[in-house]
């Protein structure tokens, strides 16, 4: 709050229309009132360790970020006219939890595309800060910190040119894995003399 302050005092934070109106921040000894209010407020943090380490808590989100609507282990029957899955109902208890669901094919894909994000949406973003490398570096900079120590593997590289780099900061671009299709186009099978 003192950092906001200094900023207030130096005009390099400024309030329009309804937020002016509705603080009376013009006056600076409204604006210092609130800022001292604030620092008065008690911040609760509440962080603790994750019982299985943070590899746990990475693969639980991992779940939710980088998978698709249904699994196709679910899918139990399909034809031109319905699509049988599995699913678990979470009122029974045991054993009992997974049914089967059975609907029509339209209303299978009118499901299964609410879950398929729009044309320009991402599901992961990075915001702030994290957003780019010149945010963050431009904010290392304002606040007098040092770059941090590259890692081993960074300086371990020759001057090589990678073969693959951003089309936008030109940063290079690392292969993480390389996924086989799920279907695999293949040829006829050969007859043999022997047919």
């Amino acid at each position: 709050m003192e950092g906001v302050r200094q900023l207030y005092d130096d005009e390099q934070l400024l309030c329009f229309s309804e937020l002016a109106k509705a603080t009376g921040f013009k006056k600076p000894a409204k604006f210092i009132a609130w800022t001292k209010q604030q620092q008065a407020r008690e911040w609760v943090v509440y962080a603790k360790k994750p019982f299985a380490g943070p590899k746990a808590v990475l693969a639980y989100l991992s779940r939710y970020t980088h998978r698709v609507a249904i699994a196709n282990s679910r899918l139990q029957s399909m034809n031109k006219r319905h699509v049988s899955f599995t699913y678990k109902n979470y009122r029974r208890k045991g054993n009992n939890m997974h049914k089967t669901m059975t609907l029509d094919t339209h209303e299978f894909m009118r499901r299964f595309m609410l879950h398929v994000l729009p044309n320009g949406f991402h599901r992961i973003r990075h915001y702030g800060l994290l957003a780019s490398p010149t945010k963050l570096k431009q904010a290392r900079r304002l606040l007098n910190m040092a770059e941090p120590e590259p890692d081993v593997e960074q300086s371990e590289k020759s001057d090589e040119p990678t073969p693959f780099e951003c089309r936008k900061c030109h940063s290079p671009l690392h292969i993480m894995a390389i996924r086989e299709p799920l279907y695999l186009p293949r040829a006829p099978p050969i007859k043999t003399a022997q047919e």
